[in-house]
C-alpha cells in the first residue's frame, strides 16, 4: 500500500521558518474556509440501524480513527490519502488533534503554543472541515496538562509546585495545577475558541487529570482550596494512616469530577447540547487510581467513554481487553459507547512510534476488545510513515465489525458469575502494593475463568444489588477492603440464594483500609483469624503486632504446598513411609482431577483459623521445609490443620473461603494445578448453573450476550507461540469445539451462523440447551443462534 506522501514543498530537514509563500497563501486561505464552515451537530452515517438521525452522534459513531499529529506534520499532512484511508476503514468518527501542549490552529491565545512547523496553517480546521464533508463526526484532540517556559513565567501561580515551592516539571514543560486557573478560566477559553472556529462534534483529552497520587502539590491554590474544604493544610506526606492524607486522595478525586462537569458545561453551551466533552480513561483501575479518575463516577457522568488502552502486557494477556469491556459498560450501561485507542505501531515491548506492531498482536488486541464490547478505534503517531505495514492491519478488522455490526451493539451479557472489584479498594488497601494486592487475585480469576470457558462479568461492589440479580456466584478476589454497606450487600445475595467465593483478606478492612478483628463477612465464611487482625506483610512494606505472621497477606515465594484431605488413598502406588496422614474417605468435589497427587504446590504461608462448627476443610497447609541442597529436600511437618480452604452450604447457598492465594499465585506463576483447583470451586459454588461448555484444545476466551431472539457466542482464540509475552506474529488454528449454550426463553428450535468463517451449522436441542460443532477458529469466531436468518 502506498503511504502519505510528503509535501514536495518540504524537506524533511525543513525548520518552521522554510515553509514557502505559495504554501502560505494556499494555506490561509484554508484556514478562513474552515473558520466559516457551519455548525453540523447531527451527521447521516452509513447503516445507522435501530440508531437512526435522531440519535446523538456519540451512540451511533462505532468505528473511529485517530492519525495523532506531530509538530512537523502540518509540513507534510496529506489530506487526501487520509480521508481515503478513512473510507476504507469504514470509519464513522475521526480524533484531531487541536490544542492544549501544542495548537495545531492559530489560536488567538499568544501563549497556546503552535507546533513547531504549523505557521498560519490551520489544520486542525482543514481536518475538521474534510471529515465532516465525508460525514464523519470529529473529536478535537486536547492535550492539556502542562506548557512552556513562557507561559510559565506569564503566569506562575496556575503552575503545581513541591513542597520546597520548586515548579513540577515534565521533561522541559511546567505542570500545571488542576487547582488552578489555567483549568478553570485558560481551558474554557480554549475549548469556545475551537468550537467558534471549527465546530467539532465533540472534544477528548489523553492528560485531562493533571498530576498524579505519586505528587502531591503545595502551590497557594491548592494551600487555599484544600483547607476551605477539608479545614487544615494539606498533607506532609504520602501516610495512608494520616486522615489527612486520605481527605486529600479523596478531594482531589472529586476536583476531577468538578472539572468533567465543568468543561461539559463549557461545551455544551457553545457547540449545542450534543458537543460533549470526555476525558479519556485507562482500562487499569490501579492506573486510574493513581491519576484520581474514578472510574465508577464518571461512567454516571459520561455519555460516551473514551478508552486510552493501547495494548496487553504479559501477565494479563489478551483477554484483559475483554475484561475493561465488560467492566466499562457494566458501569456505563451496555446501551452507551466505550471506543478504544488501539495502537497499530509497536508499544510492548520496547516503544516504537513509527514501527508496525506485528499485524497478529495488533489484530488480536482490537477482536478481543471488540469481543468485550469496545468499539475499535485505530490509532496512528504521525501523518506520515515508512513503514507502511501498519496501514494493513486495522482494515478488515473494521469491516468485518461494520459488515456485523447488528451482533455487536445493542445487545445484554450472558453470565451467572461476577468478580467484585472496586476503585475504593485499590486506593485504601492496596495502597502502594496494588499490583500485589489487588490486581494479581484479580487477574488470577479473570484468567482461571476463560481457562475453564466460565463467562462472567465484573461487578463493582457498591452495585451489588443492582446488578447481582442474575448472578448466583459472587467471587472476591482478595477484597480486602469491605464497608459496612457493601457486606450487608453480599449477605442479602447470599440469603437470596446466592453462592461466594472469596479469598485472602476479604473484608479485614474497612473501606479505608483500617484492619478489622475479625472477617466482616465471618458469619458467612464460617472461620476467624486467630490472633487478632491482619497486616498487609511484606507486599506493602508494614507489619502488625496483631498479626506477625502476615497469614493474610502475600508473601516471598516459599516452599510450601497444601496437602489434599481427606486422603483418598495412602500411598497406594508409591513407598509407605508410616508419617502420612490416615485414609479417612473421599475427596470433595473440589479436588477432581488431582486423583493422582496428595499435594498441591502452594509458595505462600497461612496461618491459624477457628472453625465454626459444619464446614468442611478439603486442604490443609505444609510448611515451609529446604529446597537445596536436595538432601535436604523433605518435609519436616508433612501435615497441619491450618486450613487453605474452607467450605459450608446453607439452603440453596455454597460458600467457599480460600486463605490460601491461589488466585494471585496462579496471576504470577501460571500453574495448572492452581487454574484448575480455582475452577473447580467456581463450578462447585455455582452449582450448575454455568450457561455454556465448550470442549476442545485450546485457550480460548468466551463471551455471551442476548439479543431478542438471539443469542450470541463471541469465542477469541488466545492460543498462539507468545500467549505470555508479547508480540506474537502468527495465529494459531484450534479445534475442533463442541459448543452447548443453554438458550434464553423462546429460543427452542434455533438455527446457528458462524459470522467470522461463514455459513451455517447444524444445532441440536436438548433439555433448553442448543449445540454445535465448529471445525476450528483461527483468530476469532462469532455464532449467533436465532429464529431466523437474516
Amino acid at each position: 500500500m502506498r503511504g502519505p506522501r510528503l509535501n514536495p514543498a518540504s524537506d524533511m530537514s525543513d525548520g518552521p521558518d522554510s515553509v514557502t509563500r505559495r504554501r502560505f497563501l494556499r494555506d490561509a486561505v484554508a484556514s478562513t474556509l474552515a473558520a466559516s464552515a457551519a455548525p453540523i451537530l447531527l451527521r447521516a452515517t452509513p447503516q445507522d440501524g435501530a440508531r437512526g438521525r435522531g440519535t446523538p452522534w456519540y451512540r451511533r459513531a462505532y468505528l473511529w480513527g485517530q492519525t495523532n499529529i506531530t509538530e512537523k506534520d502540518p509540513a507534510r499532512y496529506d489530506i487526501g490519502w487520509w480521508r481515503d484511508y478513512w473510507k476504507r476503514t469504514q470509519v464513522q468518527a475521526v480524533i484531531i488533534n487541536a490544542g492544549g501542549i501544542v495548537a495545531y490552529y492559530p489560536s488567538r491565545f499568544p501563549l497556546h503554543h503552535r507546533a513547531a512547523f504549523l505557521g498560519d496553517r490551520d489544520l486542525f480546521g482543514e481536518l475538521t472541515k474534510a471529515a465532516h464533508d465525508d460525514g464523519l463526526f470529529v473529536m478535537a484532540r486536547m492535550d492539556s496538562n502542562r506548557a512552556a517556559e513562557d507561559f510559565f513565567q506569564a503566569h506562575p501561580d496556575w503552575f503545581a509546585r513541591d513542597r520546597e515551592g520548586q515548579p513540577i516539571r515534565a521533561a522541559d514543560k511546567y505542570v500545571a495545577c488542576i487547582n488552578s486557573g489555567y483549568y478553570d478560566e485558560y481551558l474554557p477559553g480554549v475549548l469556545r475558541e475551537i468550537i467558534e472556529r471549527s465546530h467539532p462534534d465533540g472534544f477528548t483529552d489523553n492528560s485531562w487529570a493533571g498530576l498524579g497520587r505519586e505528587s502531591i502539590c503545595y502551590c497557594e491554590n491548592c494551600a487555599r482550596r484544600f483547607q476551605a474544604k477539608a479545614g487544615k493544610a494539606l498533607p506532609p506526606k504520602t501516610d495512608w494512616e494520616d486522615r489527612t492524607y486520605r481527605d486529600w486522595i479523596m478531594w482531589s478525586y472529586a476536583r476531577r469530577l468538578e472539572l468533567w462537569e465543568l468543561n461539559n458545561r463549557v461545551t455544551r453551551a457553545a457547540g449545542g447540547p450534543d458537543c460533549i466533552w470526555s476525558g479519556m480513561n485507562s482500562g487499569s483501575v490501579t492506573a486510574q487510581a493513581r491519576s484520581f479518575r474514578d472510574l465508577r463516577e464518571i461512567c454516571r457522568r459520561a455519555d460516551i467513554i473514551m478508552l486510552d488502552h493501547q495494548r496487553r502486557d504479559d501477565d494479563t494477556g489478551f483477554q484483559q481487553n475483554g475484561d475493561t469491556g465488560k467492566r466499562v459498560h457494566m458501569l456505563l450501561g451496555w446501551d452507551r459507547l466505550a471506543p478504544e485507542s488501539m495502537a497499530m505501531y509497536q508499544t510492548g515491548p520496547g516503544y516504537y512510534r513509527v514501527a508496525s506492531k506485528p499485524a497478529a498482536e495488533a489484530r488480536m488486541w482490537m477482536i478481543a476488545g471488540i469481543a468485550g464490547g469496545i468499539q475499535p478505534w485505530w490509532h496512528h503517531v504521525g501523518a506520515y510513515h515508512e513503514d507502511r505495514r501498519m496501514y494493513h492491519t486495522a482494515e478488515p478488522v473494521m469491516r468485518w465489525w461494520k459488515t456485523n455490526q447488528q451482533y455487536l451493539v445493542d445487545r445484554q451479557p450472558v453470565a451467572t458469575a461476577g468478580i467484585v472489584w472496586s476503585q475504593r479498594n485499590t486506593d485504601f488497601f492496596g495502597r502502594d502494593a496494588a499490583a500485589d494486592l489487588v490486581d494479581a487475585p484479580y487477574t488470577g480469576f479473570m484468567h482461571a475463568l476463560v481457562r475453564a470457558r466460565i463467562p462472567y462479568l465484573p461487578i463493582h461492589a457498591d452495585d451489588l444489588d443492582a446488578q447481582s440479580g442474575s448472578l448466583t456466584l459472587l467471587i472476591l478476589p482478595n477484597v480486602g477492603a469491605v464497608s459496612d454497606a457493601q457486606a450487608a450487600a453480599i449477605r442479602r445475595f447470599v440469603a437470596r440464594g446466592g453462592s461466594l467465593l472469596a479469598t485472602g483478606a476479604t473484608s479485614l478492612y474497612d473501606e479505608w483500609g483500617d484492619a478489622r478483628q475479625d472477617f466482616a463477612l465471618a458469619d458467612l465464611f464460617g472461620c476467624h483469624p486467630v490472633g487478632g487482625g491482619p497486616s498487609r506483610g511484606s507486599a506493602a512494606g508494614r507489619t502488625s503486632a496483631a498479626d506477625p505472621s502476615g497469614a493474610f497477606a502475600p508473601s516471598p515465594n516459599a516452599h510450601t504446598y497444601l496437602r489434599l484431605t481427606p486422603e483418598l488413598r495412602a500411598q497406594v502406588d508409591g513407598p509407605k513411609t508410616g508419617e502420612e496422614p490416615a485414609v479417612t474417605g473421599e475427596r470433595h468435589a473440589v479436588l477432581r482431577g488431582f486423583e493422582e497427587t496428595d499435594l498441591l504446590p502452594f509458595g505462600g504461608t497461612l496461618g491459624a483459623l477457628k472453625l465454626d462448627d459444619g464446614v468442611v476443610v478439603p486442604m490443609t497447609f505444609v510448611p515451609p521445609f529446604p529446597t537445596y541442597p536436595p538432601e535436604t529436600a523433605w518435609m519436616r511437618q508433612p501435615s497441619t490443620d491450618i486450613p487453605g480452604l474452607v467450605l459450608s452450604e446453607r439452603r440453596q447457598s455454597r460458600i467457599a473461603y480460600m486463605p490460601a492465594d491461589i488466585d494471585r499465585r496462579y496471576a504470577r506463576e501460571h500453574l495448572p494445578d492452581h487454574a484448575r483447583l480455582l475452577a473447580n470451586v467456581i463450578r462447585w459454588a455455582s452449582r450448575d448453573s454455568i450457561p455454556l461448555t465448550v470442549e476442545g484444545a485450546g485457550l480460548v476466551d468466551c463471551h455471551v450476550y442476548e439479543q431478542p431472539g438471539r443469542l450470541i457466542l463471541h469465542v477469541v482464540n488466545l492460543t498462539n507461540e507468545a500467549t505470555w509475552r508479547a508480540p506474537i506474529d502468527e495465529l494459531i488454528r484450534v479445534g475442533p469445539f463442541k459448543v452447548t449454550a443453554r438458550l434464553p426463553h423462546g429460543l427452542t428450535k434455533p438455527r446457528a451462523r458462524l459470522l467470522v468463517s461463514g455459513g451455517e451449522r447444524p444445532v441440536s436441542v436438548a433439555a433448553g440447551s442448543a449445540t454445535i460443532e465448529i471445525e476450528s477458529i483461527l483468530d476469532h469466531e462469532v455464532i449467533v443462534f436465532e429464529l431466523t436468518i437474516a
